[in-house]
């Protein structure tokens, strides 16, 4: 049994973290700035309120926790504190922090410099564009096809996304938008993968699922498949922009057959739920690696054609 620190416990990611944890056997302190938050009731007496990212005792607090609760592991779900704590895992009390570099954690976090850096190495994105908050879009429309996407440049979700038709209503949306970019809305099926690599980056485990329904950007309906075409391009993906550890990339396989990448985040993913449920112990493989061990492929097996339908429940306490 280890003992695993795991932040934001109120996240589809916490929470799916937290029970994978708990069902592996493991004792799980759940940390979130929200006392309410459902993860920090999953792990019952073991939890503790932390400040929010941008509070500078941030980094401090978490050790203190880590300290208390003698944390071996700790798992960070939440991508704005993995930019915190780059360069600081030395800091948590002795607890084991494994995370992308801090390059390719600035990268994944910033849409505009994602889709530059690996459009430019041949990985298939669609055509993105920087958006004026003003009103205007800095590249001509034509080298942008429509129909677009309106999206901040840093966010999650579904957050001020707006989805355009008219080239005249892009003014219109990028105003709207903290610090816009635009890009050409993809025709398809979406789909997400839930990937994690070695020490060395190297793919160790991909899960792809579509994306049946999604709300507010979480995925509530899922399929897992297998497409290797699919995996081949988050290989590709995951080398070019450097990243090692946990991951989620999610695409498009387009109404012409093509695979195309729109963005990767660095960390476990709000759908991760269903590739545990489809057989992938991309957790409790995580937290092996984390402390050193050697990642096992016979865990990381899934099957295919596992749905996945999400519902809402509510935790009561007295």
């Amino acid at each position: 049994m280890t003992t695993v620190l795991v932040t934001g416990a109120g996240g589809p990611a916490g929470v799916s973290v937290i029970r994978s944890l708990m069902d592996g056997g493991h004792h799980v302190i759940a940390v979130d700035a929200d006392p309410l938050a459902a993860g920090m009731y999953l792990a019952a007496e073991h939890a503790a309120v932390a400040p929010a990212v941008e509070a500078e005792s941030f980094v401090s607090d978490l050790a203190d926790a880590a300290k208390r609760f003698h944390v071996e592991v700790v798992v960070c779900t939440v991508g704005e504190e993995m930019l915190v704590l780059s360069g600081r895992e030395h800091d948590l009390a002795g607890a084991a922090l494994w995370l992308a570099p801090h390059d390719t954690i600035v990268t994944c976090l910033d849409k505009w410099r994602f889709a530059r850096v690996t459009g430019l190495a041949g990985v298939p994105v669609p055509p993105t564009a920087l958006g004026d908050p003003d009103g205007d879009m800095l590249t001509p429309v034509h080298e942008i096809p429509g129909p677009w996407i309106v999206k901040p440049r840093f966010g999650r979700g579904s957050r001020n996304v707006y989805h355009v038709d008219e080239p005249a209503e892009l003014g219109w949306a990028c105003r709207r938008t903290p610090a816009p970019i635009v890009q050409t809305r993809l025709r398809g099926r979406e789909f997400t993968v839930d990937l994690l690599t070695d020490r060395g980056g190297r793919l160790a485990a991909a899960v792809p699922r579509w994306r049946l329904e999604t709300r507010a950007g979480i995925s509530t309906k899922g399929r897992t498949f297998e497409d290797e075409r699919v995996v081949d391009v988050a290989r590709f993906t995951l080398a070019t922009i450097g990243l090692e550890g946990a991951a989620n990339l999610q695409g498009f396989v387009t109404d012409d057959g093509q695979v195309m990448v729109v963005e990767v985040n660095p960390r476990f993913s709000g759908g991760l739920a269903l590739s545990l449920a489809a057989g992938a112990d991309l957790v409790g493989e995580y937290v092996r690696a984390a402390l050193g061990g050697t990642l096992r492929p016979r865990r990381l097996r899934f099957r295919p054609g596992v749905t996945m339908t999400r519902l809402y429940t509510e935790i009561v306490a007295a």
